[in-house]
């Protein structure tokens, strides 16, 4: 039952991502090149702005997920009605507040960045439609939070695709018919809130919740601030990290800049987006077996997890570097390669070493355990912002990308393994081998095949370089289906435990004692 229900929340993932990845690869250059420049740097800092509102869940919905999986798995009901009826009226709170902040923001933006003139009306409408949209979205996200720390990830999957195809299909029609920004904008914003309403009415179906003044509980808020204040600093940490890019680039350079980044980035993106629809599974799993103390279950997470997404991963990785000319030029046109590519190397190689080992934050999650990653990566996201205004008068965009780049490295490759290491008592060499040799050893006859292929012709539009990633992923088809047969994907062999004296073991017991 548990393989099936993994089975159905990752392809449906996949699926809904996959859809999502190909809406936004169609329909990205049609609104830009309908848009133009200036009116879509400003649809994509819009979006960027108000993501920092984000900020303004403090952490509950990590904290919903978590403890969903925990009470359902103890079976208690009681202490499950608690946490979503304080957790809804939290959230009530806070989207007065985010509403707020948008009519100020709204007001000010001409002071804020630079743009022109006669454009800023519509500017102060589409940042109020958007910041509108996010503020009534943290009252009604608590549903699809229930649905996420039940593990049934495929239902929001499913609210998501048809939202995506929808949107896809009513913003071209709307531009196609003369409309403008401020109504592609509309389609973007009420979508998600209805599938909030759709996702609101199945997590009501699948758990007897009940709701009332009485169900508002201190100890309930206690535990959610313990657990979201942790939280919380790492979604700080994540927007000084990956979200502060454009309103640098809009602060130092121009805000038509910003769309010369932002195609770069979105490559990025979508391939953080496919591996991190694989490892969100892994919270709710991590919750379980800490719940029921299984550890050994946790380390088999922590090494098939990781291994799993360095399959998903690394071709990706290597795909883009080789045809990554080719992909661009195809996607939003020639003009923006000389610029877009190194922009993209330097963001895709740091995060490719993120993104291989993305089952061990959420383990962290999980566990309750990840204050130390809070304040590692608190301080990897003050460096990213000092770097990048340092980096970006002399060398433009790709010095504000050298600024994410440079200290993602030295987190993700120094930091990461030794602590999840530590953590579960695992050998670090140990977790090495097993987690990434077999997607090494893999990817070596696709990054043959993708240098023939770049080699063969350079592809120009979609058909083109889609034949050549068709043809340079069927010897890497073929590695995962022998892994899979030979069940050597989930296989996890010769798993040494990490042997330390009794006094380094009551310091770990100590320390971790201490994290919420």
């Amino acid at each position: 039952m548990r393989k099936r229900e993994i089975i159905k929340n990752v392809s449906s993932s996949w699926f809904s991502l996959g859809v999502n990845i190909l809406v936004g690869i169609f329909l990205s250059p049609f609104i830009l090149h309908r848009l133009g420049n200036t009116a879509y740097g400003a649809w994509v800092l819009a979006f960027s702005v108000t993501g920092y509102y984000g900020l303004f869940d403090l952490g509950i919905r990590s904290s919903i997920i978590r403890y969903v999986s925990t009470y359902t798995a103890t079976n208690d009901m009681e202490g499950l009605c608690k946490l979503i009826n304080t957790s809804l009226a939290g959230y009530t709170v806070i989207g007065a507040a985010a509403m707020m902040v948008s009519l100020a923001v709204s007001t000010y933006i001409g002071s804020l960045f630079r743009m022109p003139a006669d454009f800023l009306p519509t500017a102060r409408l589409l940042f109020l439609m958007v910041g509108t949209s996010v503020a009534l979205g943290f009252p009604a996200g608590v549903f699809g939070g229930i649905l996420e720390g039940l593990n049934r990830f495929y239902f929001v999957n499913a609210t998501n695709l048809i939202s995506t195809l929808l949107r896809a299909v009513l913003i071209v029609l709307a531009l196609t018919h003369g409309y403008g920004l401020l109504m592609v904008a509309f389609v973007t914003v009420v979508l998600p809130l209805l599938s909030s309403l759709v996702r609101a009415v199945i997590a009501l179906r699948l758990l007897p919740i009940r709701f009332g003044w009485k169900y508002l509980d201190r100890r309930s808020l206690r535990e959610i601030a313990s657990y979201s204040s942790v939280s919380f600093i790492l979604m700080i940490t994540y927007k000084l990290r990956f979200k502060t890019d454009e309103v640098i680039i809009s602060t130092f350079l121009s805000v038509a800049a910003v769309a010369f980044f932002s195609n770069a980035d979105r490559l990025v993106d979508y391939t953080a987006e496919v591996v991190s629809s694989l490892a969100q599974i892994f919270i709710p799993m991590s919750g379980q077996s800490d719940a029921t103390g299984d550890m050994d279950r946790l380390r088999k997470i922590f090494v098939a997890g990781n291994r799993a997404c360095a399959l998903i991963v690394f071709p990706i990785t290597a795909t883009l570097i080789i045809l990554g000319k080719s992909i661009i030029t195809a996607w939003v046109g020639a003009r923006y390669v000389t610029a877009c590519y190194p922009v993209m190397l330097v963001l895709l190689l740091p995060s490719t070493f993120a993104l291989a080992q993305a089952a061990s934050p959420r383990i962290l999650y999980g566990m309750a355990r990840h204050k130390s990653l809070a304040w590692v990566t608190g301080m990897e996201g003050i460096v990213n912002i000092i770097l990048s205004v340092i980096l970006i008068r002399p060398f433009g965009i790709i010095g504000d990308a050298l600024g994410t780049a440079i200290p993602l490295t030295c987190t993700t490759l120094y930091f990461m393994p030794r602590h999840l290491c530590r953590v579960l008592k695992v050998r670090v060499g140990t977790f090495l081998i097993e987690a990434y040799a077999l997607p090494i050893m893999l990817c070596v006859p696709l990054l043959v095949a993708l240098l023939l292929m770049r080699r063969w012709f350079f592809a120009h539009n979609y058909w083109q370089v889609g034949l050549q990633i068709i043809i340079s992923l069927v010897p890497y088809g073929l590695g995962i289906a022998w892994a899979i047969w030979t069940g050597r994907v989930w296989k996890v062999d010769g798993l040494s435990v990490r042997k330390e004296s009794d006094e380094v073991d009551a310091a770990l017991i100590e320390t971790y004692q201490q994290e919420p």
